[in-house]
């Protein structure tokens, strides 16, 4: 009898942990430069093949989902069903975020003279942009907080906003400042070849591949035929791609790990804790807002729609291999190969439906980014000594909601729609540098949470799908 072999998620496991202990290893021993030369590149050029599979297999299995429907009424109920679905979840999301927030109160956990110190710090933000403070209070006005007031003006001086906040204060401002369609006009590419080219503009690459898929429903078969083989065997050979990507996936995972913890630890190990310690509250409760809704709401949602055909233990081997790779990656696009392949072939889900819906799923859903960003919203204004009242919380779901449409499926992107979420309730989008040094490994875990969200709406629409046949 032969060996047998490990599971390739836990393989991808096991380089995930090795890259993070070898990164303290090489912390402590100074080198840290030597991984970030010699080994982190490898898992960037792993995130650049997957990325370089991601575009086209999403614009060849749209195409060749929708001419697989075939019926072009059912696309749109199909279409409207997945929409709602995501949107839903998104919302459920955002509303666990503001409850475990709410209860819980990391922001206020923090020393009272530092958050006094913060709030005085806000309130001249405030009156320097010509605002107000958005609770209608004046603390810095009181003639106790006079000497704190003056200690800050004079600290406040030497306060810097990095480069990298300074860039995502730009863009966030260009992207509130845009008119109310222009979601819409952004949707629509106007050269399908520069949106190829680019992993921000998935969604132009959605809307190309479903209007190419239609418009080859409502050609005569005799056109459409070969069209159709092609854009099916050019599916079949970005399947592939993956397969043979994914043989290196453990070594790719484990030079990734390296090079996240060794951007984070430097020289000193202990960095990496320190870290942590500051942020620690903020960090749990994003952390078990994510890892509820993986193992609580979306099998919750699933049995309410498929009731006893929902299987836990299945359900979650099925995707594990996607999850671990949507960690390692923190990015959706990048994932997607792995999803559809885990979708398709361990949940037996209709290659129909995951050419339908999976693409859309990783463009607009973002679960974990939009319950991220409503925890980050109440945690910043509760260590700057703001209550935001029930209206201005439900402001943070709309908007939320909206930016999660347009946050790009890519490391980092969901700081600069946090920024405008920030704006819209008339806080200081520069607080993000608060919270950065956690993000990179919170962005990991809001990935898994997207990607869990993906597979449940696709096996949900699978299903609901079926049954109506049967």
């Amino acid at each position: 009898m032969g060996k047998k072999k490990i599971a390739l998620h836990w393989q991808i496991i096991i380089g995930l942990l090795l890259g993070v202990v070898w990164a303290l290893f090489s912390s402590h021993f100074g080198l840290t430069e030597f991984t970030l030369n010699w080994i982190e590149p490898f898992g960037q050029v792993f995130i650049n093949l997957l990325k370089l599979i991601a575009v086209p297999l999403v614009l060849f299995s749209i195409i060749g989902g929708v001419t697989g429907i075939g019926d072009p009424d059912k696309l749109g109920k199909m279409g409207a069903k997945t929409i709602v679905l995501y949107l839903s979840t998104t919302v459920l999301a955002i509303t666990l975020g503001l409850i475990l927030v709410n209860v819980i109160q990391p922001g206020k956990k923090m020393d009272k003279s530092s958050i006094l110190e913060n709030r005085i710090n806000y309130e001249l933000w405030a009156q320097t942009n010509g605002l107000t403070p958005v609770d209608g209070e004046c603390v810095s006005c009181k003639a106790e907080n006079s000497a704190i007031l003056n200690s800050v003006v004079e600290k406040s001086g030497m306060q810097i906003v990095t480069n990298d906040v300074q860039d995502k204060i730009k863009l966030a401002k260009s992207t509130k400042d845009a008119r109310p369609l222009q979601f819409l006009v952004d949707m629509v590419p106007s050269n399908i070849f520069v949106s190829l080219n680019n992993n921000g503009l998935m969604l132009q690459v959605i809307v190309f591949a479903l209007l190419f898929g239609i418009s080859l429903l409502l050609i005569s078969k005799h056109s459409s035929y070969p069209i159709i083989q092609l854009v099916n065997g050019m599916t079949d050979v970005f399947v592939k791609m993956v397969e043979l990507t994914m043989a290196g996936a453990p070594f790719f995972v484990f030079s990734l790990m390296a090079g996240i913890v060794s951007k984070m630890a430097g020289d000193d190990p202990t960095k990496v804790l320190d870290i942590f310690m500051g942020l620690s509250w903020y960090a749990a409760v994003v952390a078990i807002g994510l890892l509820s809704m993986i193992y609580i709401i979306y099998p919750l949602v699933l049995f309410l729609f498929i009731g006893k055909e929902f299987n836990y233990k299945k359900f979650f081997q099925g995707i594990s291999e996607a999850q671990t790779l949507a960690f390692s990656t923190s990015s959706s696009v990048a994932t997607l190969p792995i999803t559809m392949e885990c979708v398709e072939e361990n949940l037996g889900v209709d290659k129909r439906v995951t050419s339908f819906v999976l693409p859309i799923g990783a463009t607009i859903n973002m679960d974990g980014t939009s319950l991220y960003q409503a925890v980050a919203v109440i945690f910043l204004a509760h260590m700057h000594g703001i209550d935001l009242d029930l209206s201005q919380q439900v402001t943070i779901v709309l908007t939320t909601t909206l930016a999660s449409i347009g946050t790009a499926a890519i490391p980092g992107a969901g700081l600069v729609m946090l920024m405008i979420v920030l704006q819209t309730v008339g806080l200081n989008p520069a607080w993000i540098a608060i919270i950065i040094p956690v993000d990179r490994i919170l962005d990991m875990i809001r990935t898994v949470v997207n990607v869990t969200g993906d597979a449940t709406v696709s096996t949900i629409i699978d299903k609901t799908e079926k049954n109506k046949v049967d």
